[in-house]
């Protein structure tokens, strides 16, 4: 009677199929729902449905959302990266010094995302040809960066130069008619990390690493070259994602710029359905993710929950996202 419920169709589709392949969008409305109750209760929900509040969003999950693109693609491939944040302070810090020695903006976006292209390759490299795991490397990579970085910093910040601030400032505060370019950059990088994932043979590969290494590499799947493919594609994003921090900021702190983005990645990745035992997962789920997250530390602070609780509801989440795949499997 149960297996007949779960199966019953709803049109082209059935229960099982909603709960499992649509289960990122299931989440989404359950919790949109969630939310417009609760802001009905507290009388707000007016200014949570705004276009304000609806961009800011946005504005406010843009940067970790692009670093969960690449992190999206690194868990279905069934590995794991640690270095987001401390790879986006090197890469900003190091930018702002770029973008004040040079005054180019153009200059600046080059070296960030040539900056993570290399530091994805280190990573790519040591997992294939060092064979050490991936959560040893990235972990050290982690380690090593944000060493880096507060040794050139000296515990201060790296400050964008007055002379080109307002202009650099457009970057991350500008829009293009009413869509900020913030959102516009997240709604990019997610198409773009989409199209790869579900039009491309790259993507089909990632997805038959996670699933099954052994098989994929006795398919005739260069693994290792797929594996330092991801990291440096992730690596790229990361240094994108730095960038616009560093627009964002205009002041990058060595020893907190970035702090836990890695665990945010990793949640959205998490709640949006991608298994973290990789070989299964939708890049709108992980965009829905973001979103997520987002909503959820709105409402908590709409609430006025202590915003120091907000890394136990998230792990909670996550803790419940995994246990559903689990479920699943």
């Amino acid at each position: 009677m149960k297996a007949a419920f779960l199966d019953f169709p709803i049109g082209r589709f059935s229960w099982r199929r909603i709960t499992t392949d649509y289960s990122h969008w299931l989440s989404f409305i359950v919790l949109m729902i969630v939310a417009i109750i609760v802001n009905i209760y507290l009388g707000s929900l007016g200014a949570f449905l705004s276009w304000t509040n609806l961009t800011n969003q946005f504005i406010q999950g843009a940067i970790v959302g692009i670093c969960a693109m690449g992190m999206s693609l690194v868990i279905s491939a069934g590995m794991i990266d640690l270095t987001v944040g401390s790879a986006c302070a090197f890469i900003s810090g190091m930018g702002v010094q770029v973008l004040n020695a040079t005054g180019s903006i153009a200059l600046c976006l080059l070296f960030c995302l040539g900056a993570g292209f290399i530091i994805g390759l280190i990573n790519g490299v040591l997992v294939t040809k060092g064979r050490i795991a991936p959560f040893i490397v990235t972990l050290a990579s982690m380690s090593a960066w944000r060493s880096v970085i507060n040794q050139l910093g000296q515990g201060g910040p790296f400050t964008v130069n007055s002379k080109i601030y307002e202009t650099f400032r457009l970057v991350s505060a500008g829009s293009v008619g009413p869509f900020p370019n913030m959102m516009v950059f997240l709604i990019v990088i997610t198409i773009i990390t989409g199209v790869i994932m579900t039009k491309t043979k790259f993507g089909t590969y990632v997805y038959a690493i996670g699933s099954n290494e052994l098989a994929a590499r006795l398919s005739g799947i260069s693994v290792d070259r797929v594996k330092s493919v991801i990291f440096i594609y992730a690596g790229t994003l990361y240094g994108l994602a730095a960038f616009l921090l560093a627009s964002r900021l205009s002041a990058i702190q060595a020893a907190s710029a970035g702090n836990a983005y890695e665990m945010d990645a990793i949640a959205a990745v998490a709640i949006g359905g991608t298994s973290m035992a990789g070989g299964r997962g939708k890049i709108v789920g992980t965009f829905l993710g973001v979103l997520m997250l987002r909503i959820i530390s709105t409402v908590l602070i709409m609430a006025k929950v202590p915003p120091f609780l907000n890394g136990l509801v998230q792990g909670i989440i996550i803790i419940i996202a995994v246990l559903a795949q689990n479920r699943k499997k």
